[in-house]
C-alpha cells in the first residue's frame, strides 16, 4: 500500500524550514498531475464508455468514503450548474451520508452492507455508470458499491492510487493514479487527493464535452442560478452571436434562461423550431444548428 508508506525523502519534514516544506509539497502536486497524465489513455477509454451508456438515458453515480468520497461528491455536484446535468440523473453515494461531508463518521467506510443496500435502494442498473474512488483501492464501502452496481449491470469505473487492489481489479475501467508515498505518511488528501481531483475533473469534463454540453469552448448549458451566472449566460450569447445586450436579454427571457435555445432564437429560429431541433439532436447545439440549416436549404430547393 504505497500511499501509506513513510518515505525517507520526507522523514525529517517536521525539522525543515517553511520554504523547504512548501517546496516538497509543491513537488508532490506536480507528481500528482504527472500521475494523471500517465493515466490519460485509461481516462479516455473510460470517458468513451461512459458517454455511450449515458446517451441511453442512464445516470451518473459517484461512490466513495472520506477524502475520496468528498472529492467524488464535489465533482458530481459541479456538473449541474456547469453543464446543466439533470439532478435526476445524478446519484452521490457517500459513506456516512451528508454528515460525512464535513467530518468523519465512525465506521462509515467499513459499512459494506449499507453500501450495497444504497445501490439497491437507488435501483442502479444496466443503464447507469458508477465511478468508485478510493486511494487505497480497498475501502469496503466503495468496493461494495462497485460490486453491487456491477452485478446489477452498471458500467463500473474504478479510480485508485495503489496498484493490484480490488477496486482496480474488479472495475470494467480501472484508472490507476501512481502517486506513491505522501509528504506526510498516509495523508492521501495530498498527492493522492490532488490526482483524484484532476482525474475526476478531466473524466467528467470530457464526457460532458462529448455529450454536447460545450460549444465553441463555452458552457452553453450553464444554469443561471445567480446574478453572476446570468451575466455569464449573457456574455456567452453576446460572444457567440454578436448581438446587443438588450437583444440577448430578450432572447434569454423568451428561452426561459436556456443559452442554447436563446442562441437559436437570435439566429432566426422560432422557439418551437429551436426546441424541436435540440430535442432531435439530443441537446447538441452544433447538430441542432445543422438540422435547422438543412431544413431551410430543403425549403429553398422546394
Amino acid at each position: 500500500m504505497r500511499t501509506e508508506h513513510p518515505s525517507p525523502r520526507y522523514s525529517a519534514i517536521d525539522r525543515w524550514g517553511p520554504a523547504d516544506i512548501l517546496d516538497a509539497m509543491i513537488e508532490g502536486q506536480f507528481a500528482a498531475v504527472a500521475a494523471v497524465h500517465a493515466a490519460r489513455l485509461a481516462l479516455e477509454r473510460a470517458a468513451l464508455a461512459i458517454e455511450a451508456r449515458l446517451r441511453g438515458g442512464g445516470r451518473l453515480v459517484y461512490a466513495g468514503a472520506g477524502t475520496s468520497g468528498r472529492l467524488a461528491v464535489q465533482d458530481g455536484a459541479e456538473l449541474m450548474p456547469t453543464f446543466g446535468w439533470p439532478s435526476k440523473r445524478l446519484v452521490l453515494l457517500m459513506a456516512g451520508g451528508p454528515d460525512a461531508l464535513l467530518g468523519a463518521v465512525e465506521g462509515a467506510e467499513d459499512a459494506a452492507d449499507a453500501a450495497a443496500a444504497l445501490v439497491r435502494r437507488h435501483r442502479i442498473g444496466d443503464t447507469d455508470v458508477l465511478i468508485a474512488v478510493a486511494a487505497s483501492g480497498t475501502t469496503p464501502f466503495t468496493l461494495a458499491c462497485l460490486r453491487e452496481a456491477g452485478g446489477r449491470g452498471a458500467l463500473t469505473i474504478g479510480i485508485a492510487n495503489n496498484l493490484d487492489t480490488p477496486i482496480l481489479g474488479e472495475a470494467e475501467h480501472p484508472i490507476w493514479l501512481d502517486t506513491g508515498a505522501e509528504p506526510i505518511a498516509g495523508s492521501t488528501r495530498m498527492k493522492a487527493g490532488t490526482a483524484q481531483r484532476v482525474a475526476l475533473t478531466m473524466l467528467s469534463s470530457l464526457v460532458m464535452i462529448r455529450l454536447g454540453h460545450v460549444y465553441e469552448g463555452l458552457m452553453v448549458d450553464v444554469q443561471a442560478s445567480n446574478k453572476k451566472l446570468v451575466r455569464r449566460s449573457e456574455t456567452i450569447l453576446a460572444q457567440l452571436t454578436g448581438h446587443r445586450s438588450d437583444q440577448v436579454r430578450e432572447a434569454l427571457i423568451e428561452a426561459k434562461g436556456s443559452v442554447k435555445h436563446a442562441l437559436l432564437l437570435l439566429e432566426g429560429s422560432g422557439l418551437d423550431e429551436a426546441q424541436a431541433a435540440l430535442l432531435q439532436s439530443g441537446g447538441d447545439l452544433r447538430a441542432a444548428k445543422g438540422l435547422i440549416e438543412a431544413r431551410r436549404n430543403q425549403k429553398k430547393r422546394a
